[in-house]
């Protein structure tokens, strides 16, 4: 401002500041649901990964953008570093957690199911594969097999030469092709399979939900030690069946779209009580996720658009 409280009048060096600091948030933002799939798919948790993202943001408003050449190659690698740095200490914590460890629950847009293997990538049975790599492997694995980044380029990311990178790749690939899910169906199918479960577990008909629910059924419900879970997995179409029919009589469930699949918000008196997230196989229930930890539960006020 001048003395007499006017405007101070703006410089050409001024301008030019400002043309290049939103030059770099629009560069940043047009990467960031893109960077966000990066983390989460590497962390399992939305709260993590949007920390990760502002380590990110702060080191790209720091560096000079003119000098970097290939802007989503730069910021994939300096998210996928942050992400191993905060995997490595979560791990630590993770070993020490009380009953079973279910991945923060992520509210995504519908159209994240249209893309198969997209949803696929984000879903809770395959995060949970992922979580059995270590943090080298589920890097190279998730920007390789998902991302379809060159070996080059991943290399740089986790430091490897492409060699190593391509050895590790080949190494993850197997691991995690022989526990992923098969037979896994289609959204569309698995919707009318959840609508079916929800009728049973709504009318009390037990018959109904043992017609739609596998045998050799698990649930795994994930407290956290904060609230009422199972601390081991519960096992059988009988004890699984028995225990929903129960519980189903207080509970309000509500369909959405939870890591790119169905599934449904539990509501207790209104409110959020439980994410429980389904895996259907050839028509029938095999895998149910109840994430019941308060703080995994605070970050369901919006969906979330994830990318590759």
């Amino acid at each position: 401002m001048t003395q007499h409280g006017e405007p101070t009048p703006e410089t050409p060096g001024s301008r030019v500041t400002e043309v290049r600091r939103q030059s770099t948030t629009a560069t940043f933002m047009s990467h960031r649901n893109l960077l966000f799939t990066v983390a989460y798919e590497m962390l399992g948790s939305v709260a993590d990964a949007e920390d990760v993202l502002q380590e990110v943001w702060l080191r790209w408003v720091a560096v000079d953008v003119d000098s970097v050449r290939e802007p989503r190659a730069y910021l994939i690698r300096a998210t996928t570093r942050q992400s191993l740095t905060r995997l490595r200490t979560l791990r630590r914590r993770r070993e020490s957690y009380v009953g079973p460890w279910l991945p923060e629950p992520l509210l995504t847009t519908p159209d994240v199911a249209e893309e198969i293997e997209l949803a696929d990538s984000v879903s809770t049975a395959m995060l949970l594969v992922l979580e059995t790599l270590n943090p080298t492997e589920r890097a190279v694995f998730v920007l390789r097999e998902v991302f379809a980044l060159p070996y080059v380029e991943i290399g740089r990311a986790v430091c490897k030469t492409s060699m190593a990178v391509r050895q590790i790749a080949h190494r993850a690939r197997a691991h995690v092709a022989a526990r992923r899910p098969r037979g896994v169906v289609s959204a569309a199918h698995a919707r009318e399979v959840l609508t079916a479960f929800r009728t049973a577990l709504e009318t009390g008909d037990l018959q109904g939900l043992l017609d739609v629910i596998s045998p050799d059924v698990v649930l795994l419900t994930d407290g956290g030690g904060v609230v009422g879970a199972s601390r081991t997995p519960v096992t059988g179409v009988d004890r699984v069946a028995g225990l929903l029919r129960v519980l189903g009589a207080e509970l309000e469930f509500q369909l959405a779209a939870v890591n790119g699949s169905p599934a449904f918000v539990v509501r207790r008196a209104g409110e959020i009580d439980t994410i429980l997230s389904v895996l259907v196989q050839e028509g029938l229930i095999t895998g149910l996720y109840a994430v019941r930890n308060p703080e995994k539960l605070v970050r369901l006020d919006r969906e979330n658009s994830v990318s590759r």
